[in-house]
């Protein structure tokens, strides 16, 4: 990893350190930072994860980040103002929209430099949804994770394509690796999971939210018909009760209630793909990227996937997975059987193959840093 200038601090800025594809990304960026010989400053609300911001290195500094009231946005812009001037902050990188505008402010109000990541697709059905949404497009780099969206900030916001940067998520190949997931850590899990001996497992891994596709999932098992299947849908409900519960009735009207497993969050992400013999991807909305794909194909599982959004551009159809329709359980049980009754050699090929495409965390990381390399020569 090449460095930065002794004296660059770079502050990150996100609602939370709670959990999730954002999160992570901050801290993989702080620990960068900080290898590379800068200072990582990060500040959100808090969260579990903040610890390990310490321990990759950075410096966590605890804001109410993740109101939306415009009265608290104003307050955050002039508490980042105030971080900045006096942390002598380098260079700002905001990762979510209502801190985005706090950042931006802060940025406007020092001079500093704001670099932005657009995160998601960002829905617009409300009224004056596309301004709020447009602060992510207004660093002087855009960093994003797929060309998906990159067309859509170029389309909707009107950015010059030389202003955006791809820079996908990866994955650690050294943590995300099938030699390296002991068979206990795998029978640890099957056992919390309640899995009977000799079943086949197709996991979905995601939030309990309901454009993730949980239904179309469960639906897609029932017509499989195949009793030695077990589904078992991975990831918080954060707080959606009734939605978990829905898919619990759900399943039981399709008669494979007994098949089917709500197990929450799991800590062990490694152990829970090697016990998968196929990893669903069923998004019914586009995604910026999809981590959950890329982290199964660097264990070298089976993967369908929606045919839409990041995930496009990380399943080859055949050679590293599978992509079907979205919301569409015949297709996708369809696929689900082929995967499941492929030669082992062949399955083995994939998995080879899958494994060798994913884009790393070394790789994302030196991107990024080379991104603000760039930004910190301008602004000399």
């Amino acid at each position: 990893m090449s460095s930065l200038p002794a004296s660059a601090v770079v502050l990150q800025v996100l609602p939370s350190l709670v959990t999730g594809g954002v999160e992570r990304s901050t801290v993989e960026i702080a620990q960068a930072v900080a290898e590379a010989g800068g200072t990582a400053l990060v500040a959100s609300a808090g969260g579990q994860l903040v610890s390990q911001i310490e321990r990759a290195g950075g410096i966590h500094v605890t804001l109410p980040l993740n109101t939306k009231s415009p009265l608290g946005i104003w307050h955050n812009g002039r508490a980042l103002e105030a971080l900045v001037r006096e942390r002598t902050v380098s260079l700002i990188h905001a990762r979510s929209r209502a801190p985005g505008w706090s950042a931006w402010l802060a940025g406007q109000r020092t001079g500093v430099p704001l670099v932005t990541t657009y995160h998601g697709t960002y829905s617009e059905a409300l009224p004056f949804k596309r301004r709020y949404n447009s602060v992510m497009a207004r660093g002087c780099i855009v960093i994003v994770a797929s060309r998906f969206i990159a067309d859509l900030v170029a389309s909707r916001h009107g950015v010059d394509p030389a202003r955006i940067r791809v820079i996908p998520r990866g994955v650690d190949p050294a943590v995300f690796d099938p030699a390296a997931v002991s068979a206990g850590r795998i029978a640890k899990l099957a056992a919390q999971w309640r899995l009977p001996q000799g079943v086949r497992t197709v996991v979905l891994p995601g939030r309990l939210t309901a454009w993730k596709g949980h239904a179309v999932l469960l639906d897609a098992i029932a017509r499989l018909g195949r009793p030695e299947v077990m589904c078992v849908l991975v990831g918080s409900h954060q707080g959606r009760h009734r939605y978990a519960e829905g898919l619990r009735r759900q399943a039981v009207r399709l008669g494979i209630g007994e098949r089917v497993r709500l197990v929450g969050p799991c800590e062990d992400m490694p152990a829970a793909l090697a016990l998968s013999d196929v990893v669903v991807h069923a998004s019914t909305q586009a995604e910026a990227f999809g981590r959950v794909v890329i982290e199964a194909q660097a264990m070298g599982r089976s993967v369908i996937a929606a045919d839409l959004g990041g995930p496009v551009e990380t399943v080859r159809p055949g050679e590293t997975g599978w992509r079907v329709a979205p919301n569409d359980p015949v297709a996708l049980a369809r696929a689900i059987g082929v995967a499941l009754d492929m030669d082992p050699a062949e399955r083995a090929a994939l998995g080879a193959r899958a494994r060798a495409s994913v884009p790393t965390v070394r790789a994302m990381q030196d991107a990024t840093l080379e991104v603000y390399r760039a930004v910190l020569a301008q602004v000399r």
